[in-house]
């Protein structure tokens, strides 16, 4: 323990003097750069070569004193940032010799509040070595190289789509674009601004350090982040008279990881409002109440269910079936509430969202075609909060059955077919009916939008509200939730927009590519079929 210290101790008393040092330098190199400079091989005014005149001096007068200036500011920015330093080492010398004490001399998950600046620079400059930026990294298969994304100054060329992003889109997300604002403003201050090691670069170029770069020599730049290290961006600018080109590559450290919270959360009392807007569709009712009665009914024993049903037609038999789940089961946690009017799907949750009379609750808008777990019940509880959270998962949606399991007689049974597979479906992220949200925060928000009629467009209205408000939407794939394929039919009476929305759903909805293609080339795989069927024959007979 003592031998650690000591080494510590030690280690602490060389850096405090280097960088005492390093500020010295800094002063040195500020009185070098306000210094007169001479050259040997410039003219001279009075001297025959002399083809400028006076106006021409003074401006070149004003551009170098400009500069000087510039780098003036810069330096004592540097000065100062550098006192501050040697002030914050002083003043936590004592924290640090009671670290050595106990041995804590690393960095450590739990954000040490006592942790030093030059730990944290150093920690940050360790990224930069463990990432693949320098050097590259010996990988076990193609699979493991992690691609960059290319950008311009408007568009960004990516390759993980999904099924809402584009090859080539302008960043939509705030975020990106200020990410990637900051990141060519930072390009273009190290090539305006270079530091002393970049001068040294450009002493033979004497016309280099007098070209200003803005954002329309920006020709095009790479990231790609390392989730447990950082981002890596290359930079590409050019002057249109020029032919050389400036590259400059930046590096954005992940810092250590820092505690923000921890909580206990007491979910046991959470009772959960599942609303079904419904209208005939029996069938898929049926299949839907018998996961109910499985997973809610049966497992989880927290849920209230609302049917809000509309028309006449089907009416009858949706009661029966809720009453044979009474019996059977003895539930009788639900409310059918009955609307003889057209099927409107932000009506119905509005109309169910409000059929709630005993306080606060936490509301699940679902549809008769999704199948869901007891562990996603549980996620809802955890990821909504009323007034801070509201909670929008994304389904898997499940192919055409008949499509999927072509090679087979009759499809598996549902519970068979819940499995998250590129052939079998995929993750919607374009919709967003499902969402688990607190009936308070719901009818603060003002709830659906009732000019939108028929399907779809509703859901969206509702989540830009949110998206426009101050709580945190929590927007994540969950693995327990399921959207069961069923066919679509989209109405006439729809609007172009309504109607495109639901021709895109119909179409990825059928199947994943790999089986549409091969329901496109069928003809030409029968073909090569018989072709070789023929050919063994042949062969056989001779």
């Amino acid at each position: 323990m003592s031998r650690r210290g000591s080494v510590l101790h030690s280690r602490t008393q060389w850096l405090l003097l280097g960088l005492a040092l390093l500020c010295s330098l800094v002063l040195f190199m500020y009185l070098l750069e306000c210094a007169p400079q001479t050259d040997g091989n410039a003219s001279l005014p009075g001297v025959v070569r002399e083809t400028y005149g006076k106006e021409y001096y003074q401006a070149l007068l004003q551009e170098q004193e400009e500069h000087y200036q510039t780098r003036a500011t810069s330096l004592k920015r540097q000065i100062a940032q550098l006192k501050q330093e040697l002030q914050e080492m002083s003043e936590k010398m004592r924290s640090l010799q009671e670290r050595k004490n106990l041995g804590a001399n690393g960095i450590g998950y739990q954000g040490n509040k006592e942790q030093t600046p030059s730990d944290l620079l150093e920690f940050l400059h360790s990224q930069i070595d463990r990432a693949e930026v320098n050097v590259g990294a010996k990988l076990p298969s193609e699979y493991g190289v992690i691609p960059f994304e290319s950008f311009t100054l408007m568009k960004v060329f990516q390759l993980e789509m999904g099924l809402t992003r584009h090859p080539e889109e302008k960043p939509v997300r705030k975020d990106k674009r200020d990410e990637l604002v900051e990141v060519i403003e930072a390009g273009l201050e190290v090539i305006n601004n270079p530091d002393e090691d970049d001068e040294q670069e450009d002493e033979e170029s004497p016309l280099a350090e007098k070209l200003i770069f803005n954002e329309n020599d920006f020709i095009e730049g790479y990231y790609r982040t390392e989730r447990d290290k950082g981002t890596q961006y290359e930079l590409f600018f050019k002057k249109a008279d020029l032919m050389e080109y400036r590259h400059v590559t930046l590096f954005r450290p992940f810092g250590p990881l820092m505690k923000v919270k921890n909580e206990m959360i007491d979910i046991t009392r959470s009772v959960i409002n599942i609303i079904v807007p419904l209208a005939e569709r029996t069938e898929a009712f049926a299949q839907f109440m018998q996961n109910f009665r499985d997973v809610c009914i049966h497992q989880d024993k927290r849920i209230h269910l609302t049917v809000v049903y509309f028309g006449k037609e089907g009416l009858s038999k949706v009661k029966s079936i809720l009453e044979s789940v009474t019996s059977e089961s003895n539930f009788h946690n639900y409310t059918l509430v009955s609307l003889n009017e057209e099927f409107n799907r932000g009506r119905g949750l509005n109309v169910g969202a409000r059929a709630w009379d005993k306080g606060e609750v936490l509301m699940f808008f679902c549809d008769v075609d999704i199948y869901f777990s007891a562990e996603f019940l549980n996620s809802c509880r955890l990821n909504a909060e009323p007034g801070k959270k509201v909670f929008y998962p994304v389904v898997f949606s499940l192919y055409n059955p008949a499509i999927v399991y072509a090679n087979q007689d009759i499809p598996p049974p549902v519970e068979q077919q819940l499995v998250h597979k590129k052939d079998s479906g995929f993750w919607r992220d374009f919709g967003f009916g499902m969402t688990c949200q607190y009936q308070s925060d719901f009818l603060t928000i003002g709830g659906f939008d009732m000019e939108v009629k028929g399907w779809g467009g509703e859901d969206v209205h509702l989540y830009r509200k949110y998206l426009h408000g101050d709580l945190i939407v929590v927007r994540t794939p969950v693995p327990g939730l399921f959207h069961l394929w069923h066919e679509k039919h989209c109405a006439d009476e729809l609007t172009p927009e309504q109607y495109r929305m639901c021709i895109q759903s119909k179409a990825m909805n059928e199947a994943s590519h790999s089986h549409l293609g091969m329901m496109v080339f069928r003809e030409e795989i029968e073909t090569h079929l018989r072709k070789q069927a023929y050919r063994t024959n042949s062969e056989a007979a001779a």
